[in-house]
């Protein structure tokens, strides 16, 4: 635990490691866990750790740097870095034995001159953003002949949503797999969005890129499996302070006070990646009472209305997880995210920023 008049972060590793099970057990294929950014901020080199046991096939990053600091802490099993190569990156990403995502000549070209071993060809079937577009393969025929790819994938755009373009995404697939000299030992399409909506048993492809679920945030209203939570984010109360009626808290005087009311300030702020978007709108928990944020979170601090809670200097307050002083109440991932108006994705990576990490379990 981090210095206790500051915030900490809490990730539970063996309901990440229960959330890997899950997610392969429904998706009936072995888990390619996402680790860029850091694990989405958790720590990628402890996640990989933790995952280890179960037998991934490997895991994917989003950098050279990435995955060479999987290959410095130990980790053997093969890495994928999915973006697009700079050609330049060739090198490194060579000497840390990480296998690019390819989808143009010029790539593969730095590639081969790198020295490189597998790759992996990437297949853009509607996301726009990386690879072969997916009715332009048969051009590829000759250099897939002469160098033919490890594995081939592609990326849904919208997996989490209830509407056609998902099967409309792997009818193209299917299309450019159709124009493959041969079938690569590797074929994947799944995210964590589009392996939770599928019925049990019924993944397409050999492997499935997992990253949210594992993480402990759930993936829309289609899912047919949940994850469990795995981070909580908490911080002490460091003040208290009584205000009358009229009285302003905050930058801009943002809140007024409605009337006699106790406000608390807790050492967490956006420079700790809880987002200034919260102020006036969210909450954390205080001795299993909703303490509304008062004013707008600041760089280092978070004022906290907790007139209700019976609040003391020291108390802790949980602003994401699990309340330990009432078990029954929590706020989730999800939540947070809504009150913030932004993506869970974005607030998971951001936690990084200065936090200091414990772990439980693994």
């Amino acid at each position: 635990m981090s210095d206790p008049a500051r915030a900490w972060l809490s990730i539970d590793l063996d309901a990440l490691r229960a959330n890997a099970r899950t997610l392969a057990d429904h998706a009936g294929t072995r888990l390619a866990p996402v680790l860029k950014a850091d694990a989405y901020g958790l720590g990628a080199v402890a996640v990989a750790r933790a995952l280890e046991p179960l037998d991934p096939w490997g895991y994917c990053v989003a950098t050279p740097t990435e995955g060479a600091e999987l290959r410095a802490a130990g980790i053997t099993r093969p890495i994928l870095c999915c973006p697009p190569m700079d050609p330049a990156e060739a090198p490194a990403l060579a000497a840390a034995r990480v296998q690019p995502a390819l989808g143009n000549a010029e790539a593969l070209s730095a590639w081969r001159h790198a020295n490189g071993g597998d790759w992996q060809l990437a297949v853009d079937t509607g996301m726009v953003r990386a690879g072969v577009p997916w009715d332009r393969l048969h051009e590829w025929k000759p250099v897939l002949r002469a160098d033919p790819p490890a594995g081939v994938f592609t990326h849904f755009h919208s997996a989490d949503v209830p509407d056609a373009t998902m099967a409309d995404q792997e009818h193209r697939f299917a299309a450019a797999l159709a124009e493959l000299p041969a079938r690569p030992p590797l074929v994947h399409t799944d995210n964590s969005a589009a392996a939770a909506r599928r019925e049990a048993g019924t993944a397409r492809g050999t492997l499935t890129r997992s990253g949210l679920f594992l993480y402990g945030v759930g993936t829309g209203p289609t899912a047919r499996v949940h994850p469990r939570p795995v981070v909580a984010l908490k911080a002490r109360i460091v003040e208290l302070h009584d205000v009358a009626t009229g009285d302003t808290v905050g930058y801009d005087g943002a809140y007024v006070a409605p009337g006699p009311r106790r406000i608390a300030t807790v050492n967490v702020g956006y420079a700790d990646g809880y987002r200034r978007a919260l102020g006036n709108r969210g909450y954390m928990l205080v001795r299993g009472h909703r303490a509304p944020i008062a004013g707008w979170v600041t760089m280092d601090m978070t004022m906290l209305d907790v007139t209700d809670c019976g609040a003391e200097l020291g108390d802790v307050a949980t602003a994401i997880g699990t309340d330990e002083a009432a078990p029954g109440t929590a706020i989730g991932l999800e939540t947070l995210a809504a009150h913030a108006q932004c993506s869970p994705y974005e607030l998971l990576v951001a936690l990084k920023l200065r936090l200091t990490r414990s772990y439980i379990g693994g």
